[in-house]
């Protein structure tokens, strides 16, 4: 594979994202694969969220762009990951212990991911584009997503 180069904050090589329903690795949180949940991934990502077809996966990353004001919904995840904010901001909430605790990054600043701990992504008005990284290769990673902000079925 030739080496590319190009800016991550482009209008180019940008694909719409759905969660892949049938994917084994996207988990409902009450049990089961995502399939089986009582929740509509495509009407919930459609149009909201774009994958970067530049970005090559083999390292680990996954390019995101969401659109402005959209809430991914709450979820969490087996590996330890890195957020790197490349454009627009968005706000992650958390808990901590009996706290709700919220940071908001934007262009230049990360975010440390902690395996297991559930959260959501509240998106700014510009949206955001952003670069996600994990502990292990991305086929290890395992999604489980909560019931907070889906579009029902």
């Amino acid at each position: 594979m030739a080496i590319e180069h190009f800016g991550l904050l482009s209008e180019e090589g940008w694909v719409d994202s759905s969660v892949d329903q049938i994917c084994p690795t996207n988990y409902w949180n009450e049990g089961g694969l995502l399939s089986d949940a009582p929740v509509d991934p495509d009407k919930t990502f459609k149009g909201n969220v774009w994958i970067s077809s530049k970005v090559d996966n083999a390292f680990h990353l996954n390019g995101i762009r969401c659109a402005p004001n959209f809430s991914i919904p709450r979820r969490h995840s087996n590996l330890d990951g890195l957020v790197i904010v490349f454009g627009g901001q968005f706000t992650i909430t958390w808990e901590e212990g009996e706290d709700t605790v919220s940071r908001t990054i934007g262009p230049g600043e990360f975010w440390t991911v902690t395996a297991d701990t559930p959260y959501v992504m509240a998106v700014g008005h510009e949206g955001v584009t952003y670069l996600e990284t994990w502990s292990e290769p991305i086929d290890k990673l395992e999604i489980y997503w909560h019931d907070d902000g889906w579009a029902d079925r």
